[in-house]
């Protein structure tokens, strides 16, 4: 038996060519990854060189199809930012940014299930885990939480508490 060059390895493998993808596969390729808003995904199909009217019809069609949908990403987006910290005035912000109906996202922030105040001593038990005794370490406390996004009576509430153990304070 005779074998080549290409049987034995020597010769360079070729790659494969990428196949260009639609928009409507670029989108779904984000999609699939986390929920995103109408605004987002358009942008991001344009920041990837899709054609903007091209862009909007892909997230159009999607959309149609369910599998892009503003009360989900809202829904979504709540869950997620007050399970990383973050307080219920910077995510109706930042909720905003994403230029979703104020209808939209009133209902995405009522039924969130969680309890702001227990958010805010979670995030001062990790951060301050001997409590704030000091009035520097109250006023950090105090920012942090400001930061995040939480209202005046949840922080004033927290940091003008007893101040030792954040989990006897909720």
């Amino acid at each position: 038996m005779v074998m080549d060059d290409d049987d034995q390895g020597t010769a360079p493998k070729r790659r494969a060519r990428r196949v260009e993808q639609t928009p409507v596969q670029r989108a779904l390729g984000l999609l699939v990854r986390r929920e995103h808003s109408r605004l987002e995904l358009t942008r991001k199909l344009a920041a990837r060189g899709v054609e903007r009217e091209d862009a909007q019809a892909a997230v159009d069609k999607l959309s149609q199809a369910g599998w892009q949908d503003e009360q989900r990403f809202a829904h979504s987006l709540v869950r997620n930012r007050a399970a990383a910290g973050y307080g219920p005035l910077h995510i109706r912000a930042e909720l905003g940014t994403h230029r979703l109906p104020a209808e939209l996202v009133a209902e995405a922030m009522t039924q969130y299930e969680g309890d702001w105040q227990q958010n805010a001593c979670d995030l001062l038990a990790r951060r301050f885990p001997h409590g704030v005794e000091e009035m520097v370490q109250k006023r950090k406390a105090m920012d942090l939480l400001a930061r995040r996004g939480f209202p005046m009576e949840i922080i004033r509430r927290l940091v003008q508490g007893r101040g030792q153990d954040w989990d006897d304070q909720a």
